[in-house]
């Protein structure tokens, strides 16, 4: 397996155990996480996709050392068709027009997610606000097939541990859409909770994770109103039938903790590398949740430091984000956070849970590990920018320029010699 795709994260088998005794099953960590080892073919090199969401590109840039941009592609070629096609239906123009003025701040959303194919010839990429999935060819940059997702809006995705199938949130439907990642065909689907969002394979891509966020674009923010965000859970379906096996919900645990304050809306998450904790950010909230996994209780929740300059109403707070972005260390004994809202992140020990420098950055949206493990990479949405942040010392080591409004990362691969699409 390369590195881009997940590390080995223990017993598939011992986590089904506890989903069927109850308590949540261990997953693998989102498929951007990185063993530390490069094991690319020697056709293929190892890069980092930046999906820029306003622009309706991706750059693509080595994922170590300073952080050199190698070529970008454009994942809106067919736009002027799409907008056509848009205009031309008077609900799909609504929608479009919502998702610009909502959750897109005022922007149309092109990009949220993206991948590469096993053999590296294609982009995998979600787009938000033409509600569908294209494979796009890097050779070429033409486009090699379309899904569109039920519903009109596209959201996070997953790629299998063998590469073969890619999942995608469609917000809108509450649904989640497995694909061929080749071919584009449907092999199955599932229903989430309200807005689904983050979806996560196991390791043997047995079983399939399904974080929903509920309605974060509404103004109705106030900590008593949070019952009209919607039914917010987590999904465990059986990656093969697509059957239902476990049904989380957190607001059960948050409150058995004594912190009915918080949301339970799991927004990015983290796993450990032996699959006993898992942590997650949740909506308007300075900070992180640590749960055990064995005993299904939350066990810790990190408060981390608010930015003075920070407004505290929480309407003007991006899609309910106050913190939005973490990842793990490999060896799974730090985190990297992004205080979005906050405009900086930090480097937290797992085991003190004492945050590291304060790294400013502008509006992060997103964290993830490089291919070496040695440093977690962050969007910087506010200023167009991709930052690498040293796991061992908590301190900035690279930054780059972007495109317009970055928000994941992805480890990726691409042919050796790849420099961008042709052009003609």
């Amino acid at each position: 397996m390369t590195a881009f795709k997940a590390r080995h994260v223990g017993s598939v088998a011992a986590a089904l155990a506890l989903t069927v005794a109850g308590s949540a099953a261990a997953t693998a960590e989102p498929q951007d996480a990185s063993s530390g080892t490069k094991t690319a073919s020697a056709d293929l090199r190892e890069v980092m996709f930046v999906g820029n969401n306003w622009d309706g590109t991706a750059d693509v840039i080595k994922p170590g050392g300073d952080l050199t941009k190698i070529g970008r592609i454009n994942v809106i070629p067919d736009k002027e068709e799409r907008i056509a096609e848009i205009n031309a239906d008077p609900i799909k123009w609504i929608f479009f027009t919502a998702i610009r003025n909502g959750v897109g701040e005022g922007h149309d959303q092109y990009v949220d997610d993206m991948y590469s194919t096993p053999d590296g010839s294609a982009m995998v990429v979600s787009r938000p606000s033409f509600a569908d999935v294209v494979s796009i060819d890097l050779a070429t940059g033409k486009i090699n097939w379309r899904f569109p997702v039920s519903g009109y809006r596209s959201d996070h995705m997953a790629v299998s541990p063998d590469g073969k199938r890619v999942a995608v949130s469609a917000s809108i439907s509450n649904t989640v859409h497995v694909l061929d990642i080749v071919t584009g065909k449907e092999a199955g689907s599932f229903k989430t909770g309200a807005k689904p969002h983050e979806n996560v394979f196991t390791e043997d891509g047995k079983y399939l994770w399904n974080m929903s966020i509920g309605d974060v674009n509404t103004a109705t923010d106030s900590e008593w109103l949070d019952w009209t965000k919607g039914d917010r859970k987590i999904t465990v379906v059986d990656a093969n039938t697509y059957e239902q096996v476990k049904v989380i919900d957190m607001r059960e645990r948050l409150d058995a903790f004594g912190r009915k304050d918080l949301s339970d809306a799991v927004r990015p998450v983290a796993f450990t590398p032996d699959e006993s904790k898992l942590y997650f950010q949740v909506s308007f909230f300075n900070g992180f949740v640590e749960y055990d996994v064995a005993s299904d209780k939350i066990t810790r929740v990190k408060t981390l430091p608010k930015n003075p300059a920070t407004s505290e109403d929480r309407t003007t707070w991006v899609n309910d984000s106050r913190h939005h972005g973490m990842s793990m260390s490999p060896k799974g004994d730090k985190l990297c956070i992004a205080g979005t809202m906050d405009d900086y992140a930090t480097i937290v020990d797992r085991s003190s849970l004492q945050e590291g420098p304060l790294v400013t950055a502008s509006k992060p949206y997103w964290a993830t590990v490089s291919g070496d493990g040695k440093s977690c990479v962050i969007s910087e949405s506010g200023s167009d920018r991709v930052t690498s942040i040293d796991f061992a010392t908590g301190k900035k080591t690279a930054s780059v320029e972007v495109g317009d409004h970055p928000q994941r990362v992805r480890l990726a691969e691409v042919p050796a010699d790849w420099t961008g699409p042709s052009v003609g």
